[in-house]
């Protein structure tokens, strides 16, 4: 398959609104009036609004809640903090690269906010360490990636699929690429997510928590972004819509769901309070359910079409106007779809 060719700088001789997702014809000048997508500009507009900063919250009460936290509290906090930062790091890169060869000005556009913002999470949880440890100890969690070995299989499962699509950029390895980058974004952070929730509905963490919350509100519009230009690629592409690529989708969230699941019972292998391990493991299918199923291809796992853990639903609610549960105090947050579908499928 041809391969990828990178956006040029600037072309006189090409329209403004691109002539194609990949491998078109563009000027490269941006004019959101003059776009291709209509979905581009409200998205913009919503990422723009996400904007926030770790420096926001307030990190005091958290100091010393986590010193009082049980060793296997910590252990687990320590880890799921490690597995982000690895994460977000290799993200920032990852839409980096994606960026050059999307033809449409207007995505490389999303692309520079989406790196953005990765670089903000990651900065977040130096911040949440720094805040909560020692240099020493910030500095051993930031090596977890390269020597856990459970962390290590789930990390290496994502960075293999997109180094295959920046050593040899086509059309394929690219679509390829997108599912992983799905997976990262809308289902690798759910079991850490989940136990900042549920830290927070025990009162504890709170703070953290928050900041999870405001790294999970940017993560829904990110997976919004790749499906919609998965689904854009295909189109244009009809070559690549083919029941083998359908079926490497639902094979390849099967592996990243069973990766989860294996994660989550390695961290809560002492059980945490509030966490029903068969519920968490219905929950991460249920999730991929949802995200293969925002890619347009038929789910992989057979039921799972309802939210097992209703509870979490708002911790991850942000939708404007709502009162923040967290500090019980009026917080603006921009609203991010109608529905953000977190109870049915």
């Amino acid at each position: 398959m041809d391969s990828l060719k990178e956006r040029k700088l600037y072309d006189v001789t090409a329209p403004n609104a691109s002539t194609g997702i990949i491998n078109g014809e563009s000027s490269n000048v941006l004019n959101w009036d003059d776009t291709r997508f209509s979905w581009a500009y409200p998205l913009y507009k919503n990422m723009l609004a996400n904007f926030w900063t770790p420096f926001e919250i307030n990190m005091s009460t958290d100091i010393k809640q986590y010193e009082k936290l049980e060793a296997h509290e910590q252990e687990a906090f320590n880890k799921i903090i490690g597995l982000l930062a690895f994460l977000d790091s290799i993200q920032t890169d990852y839409s980096m690269h994606v960026a050059r060869y999307l033809t449409d000005s207007s995505l490389s556009a999303l692309m520079t906010v989406l790196s953005f913002q990765e670089v903000v999470h990651n900065q977040s949880y130096s911040y949440v360490l720094s805040s909560v440890t020692s240099k020493q100890k910030q500095d051993e969690i930031f090596e977890y990636w390269k020597h856990d070995p459970v962390l290590r299989e789930r990390n290496d499962f994502i960075a293999q699929g997109y180094e295959a699509f920046v050593k040899n950029p086509t059309p394929q390895t690219f679509l390829e690429s997108i599912v992983y980058d799905v997976i990262l974004e809308g289902l690798n952070f759910y079991s850490g997510f989940s136990f900042f929730y549920n830290m927070a509905r025990n009162q504890k963490l709170v703070s953290t928590s928050t900041m999870i919350n405001y790294i999970n509100r940017d993560e829904q519009l990110h997976v919004h972004l790749f499906a919609n230009i998965f689904k854009a690629l295909l189109k244009e592409h009809p070559e690549l819509n083919t029941e083998k690529n359908h079926r490497f989708v639902q094979e390849t969230f099967k592996k990243a769901a069973e990766l989860e699941i294996n994660w989550a019972h390695y961290l809560f292998k002492e059980p945490i309070e509030g966490i029903n391990l068969n519920d968490l493991e219905a929950y991460i299918k249920f999730m991929a359910n949802k995200r293969v199923n925002e890619l347009g291809i038929e789910r992989p796992f057979e039921g799972y079409r309802k939210n097992p853990m209703r509870w979490i639903k708002i911790y991850e609610d942000v939708n404007s106007g709502k009162t923040d549960f967290f500090e019980q105090k009026s917080r603006q947050y921009t609203k991010v779809g109608t529905d953000n579908g977190f109870d049915d499928l």
